[in-house]
């Protein structure tokens, strides 16, 4: 299983098929070529050295929550009113 992160793109290099992207300081090179050239500020979802999708504001917040979830319990320090807030607005349902 595969774990996808978000990263922001910070430069280009070449041509336009690798990206710099970066998140909490780490810069990592990307290959571009399932998403195309996107512009510098643009979040991505990166998972072993490949950017696979943009992600929205929205997205990026969801996917931040579950990422400190998943922090946090692997620290012993899960609480469960402090995650996931949008399934508890919505009683946990679709």
């Amino acid at each position: 299983m595969c774990l996808s992160i978000p990263k922001r793109v910070v430069a280009w290099e070449g041509e336009g098929e690798f990206a710099w992207v970066e998140r909490d300081g780490q810069r990592e090179r990307v290959n571009m070529m399932l998403i195309g050239e996107q512009p510098v500020g643009t979040w991505v979802l990166t998972s072993l050295g490949l950017a696979r999708e943009v992600v929205d504001d929205e997205q990026r917040e969801l996917i931040e929550d579950a990422l400190g979830a998943l922090a946090a319990s692997l620290t012993g320090e899960y609480d469960p009113q402090q995650h996931f807030r949008d399934l508890a607005a919505d009683g946990g349902h679709d």
